[in-house]
């Protein structure tokens, strides 16, 4: 939803500038704000946590136990601010934006590698060695079958697509051919 992009943004790079040469390492602060993410995003955790008898602390506490360890200074703070401004269902794209930015600063893209059949290891190692000509960054590959691609392999790199699966190949034959 791009509302909550829009809305995370601010509070990710606020994250993002707190972390900026400061213990602990940006790594520990991503872990922590994924961790938060995930449980949100859940949603039986998120049901409870929207029960209108919570209070902010009570919120905050019953997230920070969840955790199960003490959640970092710059991240107990961040999220104290996301719980008082109502912005809890935010937390999924403040942590995908927070680690964008922890990336981009590291010079890291993620690289998520859809193909129908798995690949060999020299094969997905022949796949990143050709994308590093495209991309001027280290990716991070994850890999992922995805069997309606037929063949071939689908590669997107943030907001980049470079699909060059049969399916794809089917699809814009088939718009040629009815236009």
């Amino acid at each position: 939803m791009a509302e909550l992009s829009t809305i995370a943004r601010p509070y990710a790079e606020a994250l993002f500038e707190a972390a900026r040469g400061q213990s602990p390492a940006a790594a520990q602060l991503q872990r922590a704000v994924e961790a938060i993410a995930a449980m949100v995003a859940d949603p039986g955790v998120a049901a409870g946590l929207s029960n209108p008898r919570l209070s902010d602390a009570r919120r905050f506490e019953l997230i920070s136990e969840l955790c199960g360890q003490a959640l970092p200074a710059q991240v107990a703070q961040l999220l104290k601010m996301i719980i008082e401004n109502g912005r809890l269902a935010a937390m999924p794209d403040v942590a995908a934006q927070f680690r964008e930015l922890v990336n981009a600063s590291a010079g890291v893209a993620d690289c998520i590698i859809e193909t129908a059949f798995p690949l060999s290891a020299d094969e997905l190692a022949g796949l990143l060695s050709a994308l590093t000509h495209k991309f001027p960054f280290q990716l991070k590959p994850e890999v992922r079958l995805n069997p309606q691609l037929i063949g071939g392999v689908r590669v997107t790199v943030g907001d980049r697509v470079l699909d060059s699966s049969v399916r794809a190949r089917l699809e814009a034959m088939q718009a040629q051919l009815t236009a």
